[in-house]
């Protein structure tokens, strides 16, 4: 089951069942046994957990679990470090969060002028 680590904490944490050798630079796809029902209205993210980004270079790919969803919950990883990482069934792996969400409607059509405009990457400039 997932667990809060913390009163308090916003992430779930989610767990293995699987015992895996992720190599560096290796992309798995890790079970973890659990399916849920999330209200209509919200969305689960599933983020890295920071110790294995940090410390192993663990992190997640992909990770929207929506509310229509009612398969296991599965977590990408990539391996972006340099040493083989050792999982082993009942890892902590990664973090879900449950929030709120509003749908929008798209529509097409020209964009209102900004201060910024299409300026991206670095427009802010570098300190």
């Amino acid at each position: 089951m997932p667990t809060y680590g913390h009163v308090g904490d916003a992430g779930l944490d989610l767990y293995t069942t699987d015992t895996i050798s992720v190599q560096p630079g290796e992309r798995v796809i890790m079970s973890t046994g659990i399916a849920v029902a999330i209200p209509e209205g919200y969305v689960g993210l599933i983020w890295d957990k920071s110790g294995l980004a940090v410390k192993s270079g663990i992190t997640v790919l992909a990770g929207v679990i929506d509310a229509t969803y009612r398969g296991e919950i599965k977590v990408a990883l990539l391996n972006t470090g340099k040493e083989v990482h050792e999982f082993s069934a009942g890892d902590k792996i990664a973090q879900m969060l449950i929030q709120n969400f509003e749908s929008v409607t798209v529509e097409e059509g020209e964009l209102d002028e900004t201060e910024r405009g299409a300026n991206n990457f670095g427009s802010t400039g570098v300190r």
